[in-house]
């Protein structure tokens, strides 16, 4: 399908190379759309799914008294977050920074479970019906609530995989934590779908309108939801006066009314790449030539670290838009199958190394 695998040569790359090579999904090339990203992006925002799966909601308190949501796919026999105990591979959805759960990620969830997965989506506080019980929300690049989600679905899974993919600009979340946490991450693969590297680069670019419109009415409903709790911390009148999701973003985490800071400040805290070297899972990163959202591939993606370090990799096909990569049929969207075939060539790829070395299987 014209896709190319940018990475530091590796016996990982080989395995990845023969492994997606192989992909029925990445064959194809009856691929609708080709010349329209930005309908492709309206469409994966707009649509609704085609498979409405059963969903089973848990809140987690965080040490500060806030509030995260998991929502575990239910599977067909009604089991809520698989067996505890078993050894079916965990799988974190991560949505937009937005929290908008996107019908794309809805059916990669249900492709998941069909084959063998245990699903279950991260909601940030306030995102997603998820109650706000602190006047506090998540910063674009804080993987501090993340990396509280990870360690319960580790103590609930002990002896499963837990694997985590995000979509679009949930991937700043995502990327930041597989930095901050190095060798700790207790993630054994993840993957990026569309993912926004650059995070100051793409609030001051600006987006395309039909992108940004329908997340920032998405914000803005969310948030009027606490509109009166929230008037302690920030300019209530301000926040949903947002004519930009910069302008948005700006408001809630620099010009709060206990502890406000600069743009400039706030991005060297929150830039999902500010401790890549440190990463030491393995990532792919799915991204298209075309994609609207993120912008011109020479600008906005860092080719020099899929070039020097050995655990990013960059799958970048010419065409695809923004999280869309659509085909024709009833799985419309080939991105998913290659992410769900690059973990099981990830497992693959482990257990040749277990066995090799005699290493004796994690507990």
């Amino acid at each position: 399908g014209r896709c190319h695998l940018l990475c530091k040569p590796s016996a990982l790359a080989q395995h990845l190379v023969r492994s997606l090579g192989r992909s029925v999904a990445l064959r194809g090339g009856r691929w609708q759309l080709p010349r329209w990203p930005r309908l492709q992006m309206l469409q994966q925002l707009l649509q609704q799914p085609e498979e409405e799966p059963a969903v089973a909601r848990e809140l987690l308190q965080l040490p500060d008294a806030g509030l995260v949501a998991l929502d575990w796919l239910v599977g067909p026999r009604g089991a809520v977050g698989g067996v505890e105990g078993s050894s079916s591979p965990v799988l974190l959805l991560i949505p937009n920074a937005a929290g908008k759960v996107t019908a794309g990620l809805l059916q990669l969830g249900v492709r998941a479970l069909e084959q063998g997965f245990v699903p279950v989506i991260f909601n940030r506080r306030g995102h997603n019906g998820c109650p706000l019980t602190t006047p506090r929300l998540q910063p674009f690049g804080d993987p501090g609530d993340l990396g509280e989600a990870v360690t319960y679905l580790r103590c609930r899974h002990p002896a499963a995989p837990l694997l985590a993919v995000s979509e679009g600009s949930g991937s700043g979340l995502l990327l930041a934590y597989l930095g901050e946490s190095g060798s700790s991450s207790r993630l054994a693969a993840a993957a990026c779908i569309s993912p926004i590297f650059r995070g100051r680069d793409w609030f001051e670019a600006g987006m395309p309108w039909l992108y940004e419109w329908p997340l920032l009415l998405h914000l803005k409903k969310g948030l009027s939801r606490y509109a009166g709790s929230l008037a302690e911390a920030l300019d209530v009148a301000g926040l949903l006066g947002s004519r930009s999701l910069r302008e948005l973003e700006e408001t809630l985490f620099c010009r709060t009314k206990s502890r406000p800071t600069s743009w400039e400040d706030y991005w060297e805290r929150n830039e999902p790449l500010r401790d890549a070297d440190e990463a030491a899972v393995p990532v792919l990163c799915l991204c298209s030539a075309d994609d609207p959202v993120r912008g011109p591939p020479a600008h906005t993606l860092p080719l020099e670290l899929f070039r020097s370090s050995p655990y990013f990799f960059l799958l970048l096909t010419p065409g695809g838009g923004h999280c869309s990569f659509p085909r024709r049929g009833p799985r419309r969207c080939w991105g998913h199958e290659a992410v769900l075939e690059y973990f099981r060539a990830m497992a693959e790829f482990l257990r040749a190394e277990e066995r090799r070395k005699g290493l004796p299987r994690p507990r």
